[in-house]
This record gives C-alpha cells, structure tokens and sequence, in this order.
C-alpha cells in the first residue's frame, strides 16, 4: 500500500497548528519487530538501506535491532554491524531493545543509541519464554539497566508485554496490570508502552488501562505497541488516541509481531494506517509523506523474499 501524497494539502488556519486535544505526536518505527520472526535471514546491507530510508521519513524513533541471544532471534544478530551503515540524523532517534544487563551494557556503549527497550510481561510465563527471568528478577535487571543508562545519558523504555491479556490462561485483569506498572513507575521510568503482545486487546481495555495509568503518573510518557487485525486496528488506535496516547509504534504493512499468536492476521499496527488515522485527526506527525512513500517501495525487497 502506498499512502497518498498529501504534502500539498492547505493546513492554513487552525488545522496548521497542534491543539491540545491533537498534542504532540511520536511515531515509532519498528523494522526490529517487523523483521525478528522471519527465519530466512536478511542481509546486513539491506537491512541497513531500509532503516536509512526510515530514517529519512521524520519518526520520532526507529526500533531498529536488539542485542540478546543470537540463538534465540538469530535475524538480530548483526545488529552491531547494521549500526555503522546507518546515516543518522540530528531528528530521529534510534532505539534498541535488551534482555538483559548483558546487553544493555552493549548497547550503552553505542552513541548512536538514545534509547533501551526493555520488555517486561505482566504474564510470567511469558517474561520466562522472552528473557529466561521471573518477574521479579525482571524488575531488578529494570532497575540495574535503569542505573545504567542514566550513566550513559540515556534512556529505558519498559515495554509492558501481555498489558491486555495472554494466550496462557494467567489470570489478567487490569488491577494487576496496574499492579505491575505502578511497581515499575516506582524505579523512575520516563517511557512505558504498553503492548498488546498478541492482539487479544479489547478496545475498553486499552481505554481504561491507558486512561487509568497517565492519570495515575502525569509524569510518565505512555504510549501503545498494537498488534492488529485488519478489522480491528482502528478501534485500538481510536481507543487510545481518545485516552491521551500521543506515542504510536508502528510498522510498515504491519509486518511483523508475536510468532505466539499463532495467527497470521495478528501483526504489528500498520504505519500507513496510523498515519492516514492521524490525518483524519488533522494531527501534525512530521511524517515527509514522498519518503515514507519510498520507504514502503523498499519494503518490498526487504520482506518479500523473505516472509
């Protein structure tokens, strides 16, 4: 899908200003989610040609690789080679997730990198399939990494995976996803996102859950990490949009998310349809409508052979 140029549209008046309602948007993207599962491995060079088309479009962030265990997502394991091919500017940061202090101490050794994203799972069998820990031990290596990134002038962003539910039959409701993300707020978290790891969110879940939180702490950035089906990522996306999220991760043609889902049709939020969703809203994304357009031609090399 190509999305419609629309760099000529007339913004005058009030639409060519943010108002508070509409606030101020960031658009993660994510190739790393989009390309992790897939088994046949891309190269390092179009790898990296893809993230630097990305990095031409205006997102806030670019999700871009991960340093954990090789063995476990071998399609990260050259994500120390894809840094140095990357042309970086001064607008768009880069984000690198972990699983560990392990990698954490990797990545804080990068300048490249702004950002660390750390996965923490309200399920607990689901933190022991992602990073081999409980929980608990999750919440310390929050805190170790935490202590480490302020060190290296950085910052962590805690993904909170399975927020709205898991496919293990856990008990979930949204007194103990709160339990968990107040346990974690505590630690001085700036950035939570939390995520619907396999697309089991309802539209109200995302409303109260999200609603509840940035109202419980002003002080932290919240955003969303979809997992969608066709017919359903507009209601998420309505939903948390009209709870406050003004933070959107995204991946082009929706590629990507849980190979647990054991469900095709479940992959990441599609970026052209949160950008057309953000459109209708008359938000101002930064979004250079012409590169994503040569973003997504690239995408094609990137995945189609390979999915």
């Amino acid at each position: 899908m190509i999305y419609q140029d629309v760099s000529t549209r007339d913004f005058s008046g009030a639409q060519r200003f943010m108002s508070e309602e509409n606030g101020n948007i960031k658009i993660i993207e994510c190739p790393r989610d989009a390309m992790q599962g897939i088994h046949q491995f891309i190269p390092t060079e179009i790898k990296a040609a893809y993230i630097n088309h990305l990095l031409d479009v205006g997102f806030d962030t670019i999700d871009f690789g991960s340093f954990v265990s090789e063995k476990a997502i071998p399609q990260m394991r050259d994500t120390a080679a894809v840094l140095p091919l990357l042309k970086i500017s001064s607008s768009t940061k880069l984000l690198s997730i972990v699983a560990n202090f392990k990698g954490a101490e990797i990545a804080c050794q990068l300048d490249e990198i702004s950002f660390l994203g750390y996965p923490f799972s309200i399920s607990e069998q689901f933190q022991l399939n992602n990073t081999n820990s409980t929980r608990e031990n999750s919440l310390k290596t929050i805190q170790q990494i935490q202590s480490l990134v302020l060190q290296s002038k950085k910052k962590l962003v805690v993904y909170i995976s399975m927020a709205f539910g898991n496919p293990y039959g856990e008990e979930w409701n949204s007194d103990i996803a709160a339990f968990w993300i107040t346990k974690i707020a505590g630690m001085g978290i700036e950035i939570m996102a939390l995520s619907d790891t396999v697309g089991v969110a309802e539209a109200e879940d995302v409303s109260s859950i999200f609603g509840t939180m940035s109202k419980e702490f002003p002080a932290i950035e919240f955003g969303v990490h979809l997992h969608c089906r066709p017919d359903n990522w507009r209601n998420k996306t309505e939903a948390a949009y009209r709870s406050g999220c003004r933070r959107f991760d995204a991946a082009i043609n929706g590629y990507g998310g849980c190979p647990m889902a054991n469900d095709s049709l479940v992959g990441n939020l599609a970026t052209e349809n949160l950008i057309q969703f953000l459109d209708e809203k008359n938000c101002v994304t930064g979004i250079d409508r012409i590169r994503f357009n040569k973003a997504v031609d690239y995408a094609a090399t990137v995945f189609n052979g390979a999915l």
